[in-house]
């Protein structure tokens, strides 16, 4: 996640979330007493909320409260969804998915259908364009307030990169996590996008092979179940000048919605690890369908007799495939889901068929201690290295869920097996993390990569959370790429100094790693939640064993970054428009009227957002669990609050049930201005809370419950003009016992409806079968001029693809009498969940979905393709700005702005 600097970098293992909690301990590069070099005090982050929120979400695991979050009727001792990155990942991830799948389990081929769809509709005038294309600066030394991760080290960043190709002649291939693939003839920069024709952008892995073809595997590997499935693997010939098409895609439909974790190469075929079990396919002939090699429960596959089970997602998961050098045909499949399960273990073929391969030497084998497995083979065959996540040391150990680090010095798979390292050993090397709670490999079910250096066998880099490297074979390591700088004696939050006499390093949170040369030189690249690095392969470090030479290839024109949410006002300074958006792992970014760099004014995962149309400067952000900050200055700081605690602009304004964790809010709660009254907000957590001192308030006291949800509810959308709210709620939120509702009220707690002498807020009667389908409800847009006119986007897919009770059809409804009745208005849109629904000026209605936005012109009842130019990825959100344009924020490719004024309003 991101460099969530001191406090907010918040994290918690989604599936068997085991904790997250960073501090200031002593070691031999650390202040011992957490002071700085040249500060005499201790620095005040707020570490403690990062602290807090770890310990609360271990807690709730090892009690066994977490089983919404570790998959379909598992609980912490087994088989666990964990989710996508850190806490963010975890939990974020976790619940993107319930909204995407609840009430039940999706059929494959869901998104695929979808977009065959779009393929043919028409689009209307008009084009998208790309607000954030250009760098975004985590340390922007600008904003150094009380909730900023700048002064960190991470320095320019985008988002999530979980794939990376490289060769010996410059050029650099990057997959984002749900933003496609990107392509550097520089060795790294000037990055152009070269998968965007294609159906998913979700990236599992890149890889080149002997032929120097570029293989692009979709599914991103690292979320939970099919929050961010793909379309296969595709293979494009000549990566050096051509672009991916749907036609290049290897195979038949196989692997469509899968997630696939790794591809292998052996003589002539291609071996593929995913969350359906192993499968392999030639490389000299790609048509023809892929063979399934292994699954360990093939009842769960589709087609089988426990295909809608809900555990269905969990039961066949393929980490890695490890091959004998000398003999190709020995293969040793990792196998098991990260958050445990008795299939869980390592497989050999032997007679004929499948079976567990034990006395390995070091090398763990038994279900309990296989979990998340990464193996990464010398050039020359003689050294073999793995990583191992322990499902039972995930549950049991709050500090680490990494087993260890392995080698087999002869090069096969089944060894024997050697351990090299293990978290208390990287701990020492020069790692950032050590705190209690908070330590190396506490998200190696989620952070993993592991590279050999191709000229020295030797030479290993490895990926967790932070960077670590090893020259003598895993005898000693150091830490090249800390997780931050702000423990270090050499951080300085002086704007002037950068980070202080510290190196730059990455940012957090590993996932893909390679090593390519230009003109000559080789460098090893590193990507994860914050983007893509480099630095020399034979890189030097200080005296503390961080890197000195760190280099971020973000450019600006690499834009991945994953928006929840898009807040625009007026640049009162610079003239124009300031847009702000949460991100995960990568805070709130803000980009101001002049501005050709954006900055990064909040840490943390940036939930929703509330920005003042009149003035950009006056910004809420929510973190998580409905755990809101305010700044009226854009939180434009120099860090003076360290010394001088009234010197902060930034206020935690959080309504109480952030307090609950979990219980009391989604990982992403909605929060909402009301469009009529600026200064009253709504916020959405167990209970639906209102303000009335909009950018005024300084503190969570000053929220009022208009309503309480009830038991188990949270509230999953709110919308509010001239005081009447609307909460959209779920609870549970999976596929056990999924309910879902919509509460209805006046922000000053009276009842809609005040004539009849109401006795206040009312619950809708939605029932499981009727117009409105019973799935998650993602978004509201209420008619300025009517506030019974209201429209509601609904998430998930239809009972065609759902399995689950009350499905039903549809994606957008509308109603003319306040929830009372409701009428399919979706029509041709295609079925594919709808996440933002907004009012055009002109009358017209735009939708944002998984796939693309879509426009519905006043008077007409078919749907088009709003604009030309945005890419296939999910629009979160939609918020129009003052100067006119609509902007949206997409969850992988950043934020883009479109003229409605460009629309010709035409019927059918």
């Amino acid at each position: 996640m991101m460099p969530h600097r001191h406090r907010y970098r918040r994290r918690f293992v989604t599936c068997i979330v085991v904790a997250a909690a960073l501090g200031l301990a002593g070691t031999q590069s650390f202040a011992a007493t957490g002071t700085t070099a040249g500060n005499s005090k201790p620095k005040p982050w707020n570490v403690r909320h990062q602290a807090e929120i770890g310990h609360r979400h271990a807690k709730l695991v090892h009690s066994g409260q977490f089983n919404g979050l570790l998959g379909p009727g598992l609980t912490a001792g087994g088989g666990a969804d964990e989710g996508d990155e850190a806490e963010n990942s975890a939990e974020a991830t976790a619940q993107f998915t319930e909204a995407r799948t609840a009430p039940g389990v999706i059929a494959p081929g869901a998104y695929g259908a979808a977009w065959q769809q779009l393929q043919s509709m028409r689009h209307t005038p008009g084009g998208w364009s790309h607000v954030t294309k250009r760098p975004y600066n985590a340390d922007d030394p600008r904003y150094r307030d009380i909730n900023s991760n700048s002064s960190g080290g991470a320095g320019k960043i985008t988002g999530r990169i979980t794939g990376i190709a490289a060769d010996d002649q410059g050029y650099v291939y990057a997959g984002g996590a749900n933003g496609g693939v990107f392509r550097s003839r520089t060795g790294g920069g000037h990055w152009q996008p070269i998968a965007d024709k294609l159906p998913s952008l979700s990236t599992g892995t890149l890889a080149l092979d002997g032929s120097k073809r570029l293989w692009y595997a979709t599914g991103e590997s690292n979320t939970g179940a099919t929050a961010f499935v793909g379309t296969g693997v595709y293979v494009l010939s000549d990566p050096h000048r051509g672009t991916f098409r749907p036609g290049d895609r290897v195979g038949g439909a196989e692997l469509e919605s899968t997630v696939i974790h790794a591809l292998r190469f052996t003589g002539d075929r291609v071996w593929a690890a995913t969350s359906r079990g192993v499968w392999s396919h030639s490389i000299t002939k790609l048509s023809g369908p892929w063979k399934l090699e292994f699954a360990p429960n093939p009842d769960y596959l589709p087609g089988g007799s426990k295909a809608d089970d809900p555990s269905a997602p969990y039961k066949n998961i393929a980490n890695d495939i490890a091959v004998d050098p000398k003999d190709p045909s020995r293969v040793l499949l990792a196998v098991g889901w990260r958050g445990g399960d008795e299939y869980n273990g390592l497989y050999a073929e032997q007679d004929g068929r499948w079976q567990r391969a034990g006395a390995l030497g070091d090398l763990p084998t038994s279900s309990d201690d296989v979990g998340n497995v990464t193996f990464a083979a010398a050039a020359d065959g003689s050294r073999l290295y793995a990583i191992d996540q322990s499902p039972k040391q995930l549950s049991s150990n709050p500090d680490s869920g990494l087993k260890g680090v392995y080698v087999s010095k002869n090069g096969s798979p089944f060894g024997p097996w050697t351990q090299i390292a293990d978290y208390s050993k990287l701990k020492a090397s020069g790692s950032a993390l050590q705190s209690a709670g908070y330590q190396p490999g506490i998200q190696s079910w989620y952070n993993q990569f592991l590279q050999v250096d191709p000229a020295n066998a030797d030479h290993v880099y490895l990926g967790l959370e932070e960077v670590f490297e090893t020259k003598n074979g895993g005898t000693s390591w150091v830490t090249p790429g800390p997780y931050w700088n702000f423990p270090f004696p050499c951080w300085n939050i002086d704007p002037a100094k950068q980070t202080g006499d510290c190196f730059p390093t990455t940012h957090s949170d590993q996932h893909a790693v390679a090593i390519g040369s230009y003109h000559g030189k080789p460098w090893m690249y590193a990507g994860n939640d914050g983007g893509i690095y480099r630095r020399p392969l034979a890189g030097a470090v200080d005296s503390a064993g961080h890197a000195k030479d760190w280099q971020s290839l973000n450019d600006g024109t690499i834009d991945t970054l994953q928006y929840y949410s898009v807040g625009v006002g007026r640049d009162r300074q610079y003239g124009g428009v300031s847009v702000s958006g949460g991100l995960q792992d990568n805070g709130q970014s803000i980009l101001r009227g002049r501005d050709t760099v954006m900055g990064s004014n909040f840490g943390g995962d940036g939930a929703d957002t509330i920005v003042d149309p009149a003035d950009g400067c006056n910004i809420a952000q929510e973190y998580v669990y409905l755990d809101m900050w305010v700044t009226q200055n854009c939180g434009v700081n120099n860090g003076a609050w360290t010394t001088d605690p009234t010197k902060a602009t930034e206020y935690e304004v959080a309504p109480p049930d952030k307090d609950q964790g979990g219980k009391g809010a989604r990982f992403i709660a909605p929060i909402a201005a009301d469009a009529k009254n600026a200064a009253t907000w709504i916020a959405g957590g167990r209970h639906v809370w209102v303000q009335t001192k909009g950018f005024g308030i300084r503190s969570g006291k000053e929220w009022t419950s208009a309503f309480d949800l009830g038991e188990g509810h949270v509230a999953t959308a709110v919308a509010s003009s001239g005081g009447t709210v609307y909460a959209g709620w779920c609870g549970p939120c999976d596929s056990q016992g999924f309910t879902r509702g919509i509460a209805v009220g006046k922000a000053g707690g009276t009842s809609r409806t005040e004539s009849g002498g109401g006795t206040g807020w009312h619950q809708l009667d939605l029932p499981v079968d009727g117009t409105v389908p019973n799935r998650y409800i993602s978004a509201f847009e209420i008619d300025p001029n009517h506030p019974d006119h209201v429209f509601v986007a609904v998430n998930g897919f239809s009972r065609k693809w759902t399995e689950g009770p009350g499905a039903g059809t549809g994606h957008v409804f509308e109603s003319t009498n306040g929830g009372v009745d409701w009428k399919d208005i979706s029509a041709n849109l295609p079925d594919v969940p709808a996440d933002t629904v907004k009012l055009l000026p002109n009358g017209g209605l735009a939708l944002g979905t998984d796939l693309a936005v879509f426009y519905r012109a006043p008077g007409v009842h078919q749907w088009q393709v709003l604009g030309d130019g945005l890419p296939t990825t999910a629009a979160l959100q939609l918020r129009p700005g003052p100067d006119g344009n609509l902007y949206a924020a997409t969850h992988g490719r950043g934020i883009w702005s479109f003229n409605p004024r460009s629309l010709k309003a035409r019927k059918d």
